[in-house]
């Protein structure tokens, strides 16, 4: 399934909203580019929502990563909301779950943030 994204922002922070299967295809560097703009418009707080994502390949875990260290190059953060279950095992696996705040739901991270 191809990837599509779209994005919003609120005075908590910038939303990143992900469909389809994250590979790191050629979309990986647009995605990049979002997290980019963002810190120049003086983001720091950017929320990742993975409610649509079904697969993530070991170059859609490289994407996180280099948002993440963009993020926090600049003192930010990235947060991840609402991975699949599978998602989740891969987070887990992977050791990413305790590099990330991991949030059930895009209003879940904002009532506690």
């Amino acid at each position: 399934m191809k990837l599509t994204f779209n994005t919003s922002k609120d005075e908590q922070a910038y939303y990143l909203y992900i469909q389809g299967d994250l590979i790191g295809d050629e979309t990986g560097p647009k995605l990049v580019e979002v997290v980019s703009d963002a810190i120049q418009d003086g983001v720091k707080t950017f929320v990742v929502d993975l409610s649509q994502v079904r697969y993530i390949s070991s170059s859609g875990i490289g994407l996180l990563i280099t948002m993440l260290t963009k993020m926090r190059n600049v003192g930010g953060e990235v947060y991840l909301t609402a991975p699949s279950e599978h998602v989740k095992k891969l987070l887990i696996i992977t050791k990413l779950n305790n590099i990330f705040t991991v949030f059930d739901s895009v209003d879940e991270f904002k009532k506690n943030f």
